[in-house]
């Protein structure tokens, strides 16, 4: 029996293949002195494991190793330098350290530790906001307690005199739903939770109006608690929160995707106009002068101006502006004007790209294809000495300002005489400019939601009206006869008010007949578009029309002059609409 084979206590060393800088003798000595503890009093229980990783049955012969050989034994040269090599393999196959990587993970973890606690942060703070919310509320005597919200139609009406439009604004800008949402929170039909954003109740209009634009009515989508503990009615609550140039008709409960804007079918609108706009210009304004020039070679070759017979009176070529507009308010229009008027209006109807009746829109932006139902000119009616015509609007949608400008195309064709087919020339790739009529004859009647209320009727015809998923239709004709009410005496008395009073469609189109510049070119008889009338990208137009602010106004003082000392004040100063700019996003939010 070898000297190996009568040790009493044999302790073998397994190596391990991915040690790469230890010798074989080494590895003994290291493993020896390391496991000389704990192999003490275990050595007897334990398999024991030879050079090349096998086990053996206690009492077999143990390889040929003497304690201390300096690794001449042949098993563990070679298993050492299968060890070496295993060991720089893995070393070559390692992937390099990439520090940058290492770093971001290092930071991304510690965002991940901070989230948590910002979260505590952040709910914290809407906590203190809703104590502070909740005992304001308190104070003021509004019932803090929540109450389930279902998802309503407000069926409203406003004259917007006054207001920055109907669209919510931050920072305490007058609207009509700031105004609304106010009101909604004091009623208790909107919760002090979601009192600091309307966003929390999904709120949405059926169709958006510009800054004193009137509507006779609309439709506000939200969730609303519909049932407030001690109010018997709800829509006489509400509105006696609200001023009274804001009405609110009625509400219905809807579907719960509905969402005013999206379901929305189309628009009706009405443009008021005093009858006497229809007068040509007169025959020694600039206007004229220019317009003849440039299309028949001669000031004085006849016109319609110098034709038409409230210009042949001898008394008008020495009138002042106000001994004009005391004959043109006994003005009437005549059957040619009005078959006039109707002809060129259906023009207007059907698809078309409409880029030249609004602003900031690129000729091949998808967007500017608009569908007109039916425009359709309604018999002019006598209002105190006035005349007036109505021209009512039935489309998809509109875009910013694009009722004012399809009316100013209307009035100044039909005064200068201008083709019908020129509004076929509008709307090809050519930009020209087109001024915007006075925002006071402007008016919205009604959204109309033809689609939702068929799909709804199909739905109730299982259901009594009782039933919790009955939906009724949303119908202004139930609520007709208060809005006719509310419309003679906040929007119409309002609009003629001011006409009586400071003559305001009489200055604009006095400061249109003042332009002597080629931007108003495309009024003719050939219904043909001049290249001077052309506007181009990058070239500075030479003696642009400028637009005067005040007949975007539709709230002035009771003085008579008022509107006069505004244009006086605005052409000493050179003040203008400067040219609109909006992105995509807010064109979008100005479409109605």
């Amino acid at each position: 029996m070898s000297e190996a084979a009568k040790l009493p206590k044999r302790t073998f060393v397994a190596v391990d293949p991915d040690a790469s800088e230890a010798t074989p003798a080494s590895a003994l000595k290291k493993q020896k002195s390391t496991n000389a503890d704990s192999v003490e009093g275990a050595a007897d229980k334990m398999e024991d494991v030879d050079i090349k990783g096998h086990t053996r049955e206690e009492g077999a012969p143990a390889p040929d190793v003497a304690e201390g050989s300096g690794g001449s034994a042949a098993g563990v040269d070679e298993a050492a330098s299968t060890s070496e090599k295993k060991a720089k393999k893995a070393e070559s196959s390692r992937p390099r350290r990439n520090k940058k990587k290492d770093r971001d993970d290092a930071a991304e973890g510690k965002n991940k530790k901070r989230e948590p606690r910002n979260r505590r942060r952040a709910t914290k703070e809407e906590e203190a906001a809703a104590l502070e919310r909740k005992a304001l509320a308190e104070a003021q005597g509004i019932s803090t307690v929540r109450y389930p919200k279902r998802q309503s139609a407000l069926l409203i009406g406003f004259c917007g005199s006054g207001y920055s439009g109907m669209q919510i604004q931050p920072d305490g800008i007058k609207t009509i739903e700031n105004v609304l949402f106010k009101a909604l929170v004091k009623a208790g039909a909107v919760s002090q939770d979601n009192a600091d954003d309307p966003v929390k109740v999904s709120l949405a209009r059926a169709a958006r109006t510009d800054a004193g634009v009137h509507a006779a009515g609309n439709v506000v989508s939200l969730k609303m608690i519909v049932t407030v503990p001690g109010v018997k009615d709800l829509v006489a609550h509400i509105n006696s929160e609200l001023p009274p140039e804001i009405r609110l008709w009625g509400f219905v409960r809807v579907q719960n995707s509905f969402n005013a804007r999206l379901v929305c079918d189309s628009r009706k609108y009405t443009y008021y106009f005093p009858s006497y706009l229809l007068i040509p210009p007169k025959p020694d304004s600039n206007l004229c002068k220019v317009l003849h020039r440039a299309h028949s070679g001669s000031v004085e070759t006849q016109s319609p101006s110098s034709l038409h017979p409230f210009w042949q009176d001898p008394s008008s070529s020495d009138a002042t502006p106000e001994e004009d507009m005391e004959r043109k308010r006994n003005y009437r229009i005549g059957p040619t004007e009005m078959e006039h008027l109707r002809e060129f209006v259906k023009q207007y109807e059907g698809s078309h790209n409409f880029h030249n009746f609004t602003v900031a829109r690129d000729f091949n932006d998808r967007s500017n294809q608009r569908f007109m139902k039916e425009i359709r000119v309604e018999d002019p009616v006598v209002h105190g000495n006035t005349e007036w015509v109505a021209v009512m609007f039935h489309g998809q949608s509109f875009m910013l300002h694009q009722i004012r400008k399809m009316m100013a195309g209307l009035v100044l064709s039909c005064r200068t005489g201008t083709s019908p087919k020129i509004v076929n020339e509008l709307y090809k790739s050519n930009t020209v400019f087109i001024p915007k009529m006075p925002s006071l004859g402007l008016l919205l009647e009604e959204p109309l939601f033809n689609s939702y209320n068929g799909r709804v009727a199909e739905s109730n015809t299982k259901l009594q009206s009782t039933d919790p998923d009955y939906r009724p239709a949303i119908d202004f004709e139930l609520h007709r006869e208060k809005i006719n009410a509310f419309k003679e005496e906040f929007i119409y008395k309002n609009m003629r008010g001011i006409e009586d009073r400071s003559g305001l469609f009489d200055a604009w189109v006095r400061s249109v007949d003042s332009y002597a510049g080629k931007d108003l070119l495309w009024l003719n008889r050939e219904g043909q578009l001049p290249a001077d009338c052309v506007i181009r990208k990058g070239e500075r137009r030479t003696h642009p029309f400028k637009e005067k602010r005040v007949f975007d106004t539709t709230s002035f003082p009771s003085e008579a002059a008022f509107i006069k000392k505004q244009l006086i004040e605005e052409i000493a100063a050179e003040e203008e609409s400067e040219e609109e700019v909006f992105d995509k996003r807010q064109l979008a939010e100005t479409e109605g």
